[in-house]
């Protein structure tokens, strides 16, 4: 996957804890712990999304789908 670089500025207290975090876990660099981070970032926010929509199902829809059908093959 093609790469781009940044710059970013953080707290000395998140500094430290991506260099122990990449020491700890045997990562390569600092940019893949950050790397993991926003992954995990993004999957939280996916998870949250399908939730969402989840919740959103109508309950009239899944009694129509079933409608007519019964456990018999």
């Amino acid at each position: 996957m093609p790469t781009e670089e940044l710059s970013i500025s953080l707290p000395a207290s998140l500094v430290q804890f991506i260099e122990n975090y990449k020491v700890t876990k045997g990562c390569k660099s600092r940019s893949q712990v950050i790397e993991t981070a926003l992954e995990l970032l993004r999957y939280k926010e996916l998870v949250q999304a399908y939730r969402e929509a989840a919740a959103e199902v109508d309950s009239d829809w899944e009694l129509t789908v079933g409608d007519g059908l019964t456990d018999e093959t």
